[in-house]
């Protein structure tokens, strides 16, 4: 257990749960497949979006089949999870998606989906874009 791990236990807060990439609760919050656009003006109309929580971050890849594997060591690294091949991507390459929980700013949003084109460039692939997915609000109660 951390120094911080402890400080957060005596003074009662905890790390909250990491949220999964399988909670059938996520919606997409925030998401860009338009390289003109700033991560900080998606963000900023994004209301969905709560700043401070965790979102699973997702990116989607556009890999060749056989770099899949190599792909998915090199994201890892990083904490990111690749699954797929997700249906529904045209084109001739497969589609896959990066996912890392996390809390975000745009600065984040930012630096992470040009890590992410540039290994998909140096694999042979691409990076279109990426989502941000929380759980859907709770409606108010009464």
């Amino acid at each position: 257990m951390s120094l911080l791990d402890r400080v957060r236990a005596l003074f009662g807060r905890a790390q909250p749960e990491p949220l999964s990439p399988d909670d059938p609760a996520l919606v997409v919050v925030a998401e860009n497949f338009d390289p003109s656009r700033a991560a900080s003006t998606v963000l900023a109309d994004s209301p969905g979006w709560a700043s401070t929580d965790q979102v699973v971050l997702r990116h989607v890849l556009l890999l060749p089949a056989d770099r899949v594997d190599e792909a998915a060591g090199l994201i890892g690294q990083d904490g990111y999870e690749l699954r797929g091949p997700v249906a529904g991507q045209d084109g001739p390459l497969p589609g896959y998606h990066a996912v890392r929980t996390q809390v975000v700013t745009p600065l984040d949003c930012s630096r992470e989906h040009s890590r992410m084109a540039s290994l998909a460039q140096r694999l042979g692939g691409d990076a279109p874009g990426w989502q941000l997915m929380q759980p859907r609000p709770e409606p108010p109660a009464g």
